[in-house]
């Protein structure tokens, strides 16, 4: 790792810690509310546990509907140009939201929140300033960004909101806006326009193979299943800690305590997951868990300490799906087709967090909070149930090459001796990218064979 840093551009080192930075900020913004609304929406008019729900998953309608059209945008008018205008909308929504004395204001500040679905364009704008062999680095430091600011937002959340309002948690999401502006303006350099990144955006030619494969839409009815669960438990989980005796002031430290232990917990799951090649087991374990605990939340089981041990076997499925689930997907997608499928995948994660929240709402509207914890229990089995037929996913990996501009093959000749190379397994080439998607088993790769075919012969 400190080799594959010790080699990247001044650019590369700048794109990486902004966007990341900049991709983290927001998914801080919208995760921040998830531990703190339904605490505190007694100060708001017209609030009922339904509208609670909407407001905490609309941000996810939004989201689903724009992410594509803002990549399509920001393949017309440029990358920071479109993220200007998603962060003003994502700043605007949290001013809304902070300024709203109404659970419809929330409503309204939320959707606009989510309307500014910039999302692809800062994964794109990151493929435009990396090279091929530093990709991966790049996407992982954005993966690992959004993990960390899903746990600071549970943190986060409560503090402000226990010492100053409500209102003080969009104010705070609003001045991450103008600093997210800043950092692009200031920080992240100017990128150089670029054909599209297959292996990062959405190719609406390769879409309609991406969703008719059952091993891939087992993982987007995964990701949708667990924001789906995630959500709708935030309409009652924040009442079962002060049920336990946790006050509003110290639901932060209680979850920073649950996230920590749980990412703990996770990480030897994941070696196992990753290393020995036990994917589909640990992601059937991991539902399970999900499951199990969803079921024991709503029974006396979590009273007391026992509250606690349930919260975290919950957060350790959750945190081992989000770790593993875009592994999986990657060894899954077709060459040339990952950012296509990971398009798709994200569709279906922002889609989860609408349902789940209104879900959670209206069951704890019509049945009370326990019918929050069974429901979303009876989701998740179901969801086991359908990943248990899931084949296991092969070790393959993706990597992208780069093609000399002399290369003396045609396109079929090249893609044939490819394929030919021991441990590839999956080839696309596309010459006007003059690039070579491949899927390869890194442990029967042979690289010095693929080095050799790559090189372009001398003049």
């Amino acid at each position: 790792m400190r080799h594959v840093f010790a080699h990247l551009l001044t650019s590369e080192r700048r794109a990486i810690s902004g966007l990341a930075g900049l991709y983290a900020s927001r998914m801080l913004g919208l995760f921040m509310v998830l531990p703190v609304l339904a605490l505190y929406a007694d100060e708001l008019s017209g609030a009922t546990p339904l509208l609670i729900g909407l407001a905490l998953g609309i941000y996810g309608l939004t989201q689903a509907c724009l992410q594509i059209p803002f990549g399509w945008l920001s393949d017309r008018f440029g990358r920071k140009r479109m993220i200007v205008i998603g962060l003003v909308l994502f700043g605007l929504g949290s001013v809304v939201a902070a300024l709203a004395d109404s659970m419809s204001g929330i409503i309204i500040g939320r959707a606009l929140q989510g309307s500014g679905a910039v999302a692809a364009v800062i994964m794109a704008l990151l493929a435009d300033q990396t090279r091929e062999q530093v990709r991966t680095l790049a996407m992982a430091a954005i993966g690992l960004s959004i993990g960390l600011s899903f746990a600071l937002a549970m943190v986060l959340g409560p503090w402000l909101a226990a010492r100053t309002g409500l209102a003080s948690v969009f104010w705070f999401t609003a001045l991450l806006t103008l600093v997210g502006l800043l950092v692009l303006w200031r920080w992240v350099p100017a990128a150089p326009r670029r054909l599209k990144h297959r292996d990062v955006g959405m190719d609406h030619r390769q879409l309609r193979h991406v969703i008719t494969r059952p091993d891939l839409w087992r993982l987007d009815i995964s990701i949708f299943a667990l924001h789906l669960v995630l959500m709708a438990i935030f309409v009652a989980v924040p009442f079962r800690l002060l049920d336990a005796g946790i006050g509003v002031e110290r639901h932060g430290m209680a979850y920073l305590a649950i996230m920590g232990a749980a990412f703990v917990l996770m990480l030897p799951l994941v070696v196992i997951a990753e290393k020995y090649q036990h994917m589909k087991a640990i992601c059937l374990l991991a539902v399970g868990a999900i499951t199990l605990s969803l079921a024991a939340l709503g029974l006396p089981l979590a009273e007391g300490r026992g509250l606690f041990v349930w919260l975290l076997v919950f957060f350790t499925g959750f945190n081992l799906l989000e770790a593993t689930l875009p592994s999986m997907l990657s060894k899954l997608a077709p060459a040339g087709a990952k950012g296509t499928a990971m398009g798709v995948y994200s569709t279906g994660q922002f889609l989860g967090a609408f349902i789940g929240g209104t879900l959670g709402g209206f069951l704890a509207h019509h049945w009370g909070l326990d019918a929050v914890f069974f429901g979303s229990a009876g989701l998740a089995l179901l969801w086991w149930l359908i990943m248990w037929s899931m084949p296991a996913p092969p070790p393959l990996s993706s990597e992208v090459v780069a093609l000399g501009d002399n290369h003396g093959d045609t396109l079929d000749t090249l893609m044939a001796r490819l394929a030919d190379v021991a441990g590839v397994e999956d080839v696309m080439v596309v010459p006007e990218e003059r690039l070579a998607y491949l899927k390869v088993n890194r442990k029967q790769l042979d690289q010095d064979a693929l080095t050799r075919l790559l090189t372009p012969p001398r003049q």
